[in-house]
């Protein structure tokens, strides 16, 4: 039996201000209100069951790992469209910010832009989609997201 052991660290308290930067386009014009940053996640496990195996099927954990996509909904300028439709679909290197001034880097794009219902008395918002491509759009080399922490 493993005990568990007390982590390291110091978890976030609160979730301001999170932001995300595109290196083509540092200055976008969306204003952040949630970001959902990328996780890892395994996949499915491999079957490894065979027909020596007597009472329980078996598995085993894949080798590769995926960085996967994120989100965020912002408030955004009608006037500049052009601008973000520009960004979408351009391979960059991201940014994402946490409250602690730690970041997480990795290379994707803009996937989507997509407004919200227009009514009065609400503050217009967009759903926006980020895709992680793990590929450096200069050399076409895998590259993993880089973690900068400036916590303890």
């Amino acid at each position: 039996m493993t005990a568990r052991a007390t982590p390291v660290g110091t978890f976030l308290d609160d979730g301001y201000q999170c932001l995300i930067a595109f290196a083509a386009d540092s200055d976008v014009s969306f204003w952040e209100k949630t970001v959902t940053p990328p996780g890892i996640d395994g996949e499915e496990k491999i079957d490894t069951t065979t027909m020596f195996n007597t009472t329980w099927r078996t598995f085993a954990a894949r080798q590769l790992k995926t960085l996967t996509d994120g989100s965020l909904t912002a408030a955004y300028d009608p006037k500049v469209i052009a601008q973000i439709n520009a960004l979408v679909n351009v391979t960059t290197e991201i940014t994402l910010h946490y409250p602690d001034s730690s970041n997480i880097k990795f290379y994707g794009y803009l996937k989507s832009f997509t407004p919200g219902e227009l009514s009065e008395g609400e503050q217009p918002e967009a759903d926006c989609e980020f895709a992680v491509t793990n590929r450096n759009p200069l050399t076409g080399l895998e590259a993993g997201p880089v973690y900068s922490a400036t916590g303890t």
